[in-house]
């Protein structure tokens, strides 16, 4: 499988975890405030400092956002581009966002393609403190209690970077049992996924948001990403029992390569390995 060599010594633990009870639900972000607050307020109001969410449609302006990007010293394996600031609004049809805290202040992570006003299709990460929301839009959001994404030096990648940490519980309405993970790097993440179900006695369950970078992509299909440095959403997932009782992990991602290249779709399982980092949330569904 490839592997990309990280800047700093691989961490013993190849999945970050923390254990919580959470709730899906569904919100609406606020016109004319920033992505930031208008995610902080839908989340608050149903009482959740921390969670992701997805989306399929929506409209962003003024809005701003980097692509994956050579590295252009050996402080770090890949990095980011310059910023991009298109005119007018640009539409999302894909993204997936990781809600937390770093520095002691709510953030984000947000890996999204989208359609700017030209016409010309794009995709990157979208940068919290420049993007706003243009028009209303809806997103599905998981809210996590007892535990939340924190961005923490890695000094593996040499990045800061979002890993699920446990928190005190705040009583916030929640209807099941959830997981919130951080992959790391040079791991095939299905497979990955699948182990740390197997490893824990989950049969069934659903993943929430997805953002993350992988060492380009094989898909089921055939179809191959070969640029190295990407930046992924996942924009639907599970994992179930399959064929003799074998746990399969079924994704879809949406994604943008450093060159630009855009790519959807179902990867193969067991060739598609983490270059930076994978955040999402398991809904355990066990018995469901």
């Amino acid at each position: 499988m490839r592997t990309i060599r990280q800047p700093g010594p691989p961490a013993p633990e190849r999945v970050q975890w923390a254990e919580a009870r959470g709730r899906a639900f569904s919100f609406t972000l606020e016109a004319g405030i920033p992505l930031l607050e208008a995610a902080r307020r839908g989340f608050a109001a149903a009482g959740f400092a921390s969670g992701v969410l997805n989306f399929r449609a929506g409209a962003l302006g003024p809005f701003a956002y980097v692509m994956p990007a050579l590295a252009k010293d050996g402080e770090h394996a890949a990095f980011y581009s310059d910023t991009f600031r298109p005119a007018g609004i640009a539409r999302p049809g894909i993204g997936a966002m990781t809600f937390g805290r770093r520095d002691g202040a709510p953030f984000f992570h947000c890996h999204a393609l989208w359609i700017e006003a030209d016409g010309r299709p794009g995709g990157g990460h979208i940068l919290p403190e420049e993007t706003f929301v243009a028009e209303p839009f809806d997103v599905d959001a998981f809210g996590l209690d007892g535990a939340g994404f924190v961005a923490e030096p890695d000094p593996e990648t040499n990045f800061k970077l979002f890993g699920p940490l446990p928190s005190a519980t705040t009583g916030a309405e929640t209807t099941s049992n959830a997981f919130a993970l951080r992959l790391r790097p040079n791991q095939d993440f299905a497979t990955a996924l699948e182990s740390f179900c197997r490893a824990r006695g989950i049969r069934h369950a659903k993943i929430h948001g997805g953002v993350g970078s992988t060492i380009g992509v094989r898909f089921a299909d055939g179809r191959m990403v070969e640029p190295f440095a990407t930046e992924l959403a996942i924009w639907s997932g599970v994992i179930a029992l399959g064929a003799g009782d074998a746990l399969v992990a079924e994704l879809d991602i949406a994604l943008v390569d450093y060159t630009g290249g855009i790519a959807v779709g179902r990867p193969v399982r067991g060739d598609n390995p983490v270059l930076m980092t994978m955040e999402l949330v398991l809904e355990v569904l066990n018995g469901t």
